[in-house]
Parts: C-alpha cells; structure tokens; sequence
C-alpha cells in the first residue's frame, strides 16, 4: 500500500537521495502513434515555491521535439540496483528563454541536488550560448518513491 501527500517536504529528502544515489534517469515520452520512446539523460533538480522542477540539458533532436510537440507528458524514472526506484510523472517543455537556459547551466554546474551534474561546456563549448544547447523545463505532477527495503512506495502528487 502506498502512502500519500500532496506536501512535497514529506519526500524532498528521500527524492534527493535517490537522485544523488542514482543520478541517470530513463525519460520516457511517447510519439504521435502513443508509442513509447525511452532514453537515458542526467536531469538536475530544485525546489521552487515548495515543488520540483527539473531542468535537462539536450540536443534538440527531430524525435524529441515531435514527441513533447504531440504530447508534453513524461516520465523519469530512476533505479538502483538496490532496487531503490523513483518515478517522475511531468509535463516536459522547451524551456527557450535566455533566463532559463543560463540557470539551467549554472545548476548543472553547481550540482542539482550537490552530487548531480556536470560542466555542460563538454558538450557545448560555446557555453549557454551556444546554439546546440537547448533545456527542457521539467515540472512534475506525480513523484511516487520505492524503497528497496520493503517495497514500500510514498507518492507525492501536486495540487490541482
């Protein structure tokens, strides 16, 4: 049985460990045929207003862009070997704005949670200036955190 809560400081310790832990997640998005499509990218965190958000530094990519162009909702999921697992319901969108992409690179420089992320000037030497590097805004709707050690599950889920 899970247990729920629509506060998301009931779980923000626990999330950030098992993002630390982990670190690479699975974003799954679907195509225009509602088939899904998997890939494995390295997201960075924060709380703003008493929620996640998430910010992904990627290529825009032709199927990436058709796929969140169809249908913007997506999941991230984390696994351990553990079998520690977290699952991140959202709405993912571009996040095209020059705001939006300079905090996106300072978090993944800095670290979001400390522990998670990388210099993206590996990717895009020409910094967030750079005309390859794009963000994706991720803002969740449903957190739902599995413990390893009795499968217990806890779900967040934001208010309407």
């Amino acid at each position: 049985m899970a247990t729920r809560t629509h506060d998301f400081s009931e779980v923000q310790n626990t999330f950030f460990h098992y993002i630390r832990e982990i670190k690479y997640a699975t974003m799954v998005t679907v195509d225009r045929r509602n088939r899904p499509r998997a890939r494995v990218l390295l997201p960075v965190w924060e709380i703003v207003d008493g929620r996640p958000v998430g910010w992904l530094a990627a290529y825009r990519t032709p199927v990436k862009t058709a796929h969140l162009a169809h249908n913007p909702h997506t999941t991230y999921a984390y696994w351990s070997p553990r079998q520690n697992a977290l699952f991140v319901d959202s709405v993912s969108t571009w996040a095209e704005d020059e705001e939006s992409r300079r905090h996106a690179w300072d978090l993944y420089l800095r670290g979001g949670p400390p522990g998670v992320g990388y210099d993206p000037v590996h990717y895009w030497r020409g910094g967030p200036d750079d005309p390859q590097y794009h963000v994706i805004r991720i803002d969740p709707w449903r957190v739902q955190l599995v413990r390893s050690t009795d499968l217990g599950s806890t779900i967040w889920r934001r208010d309407s």
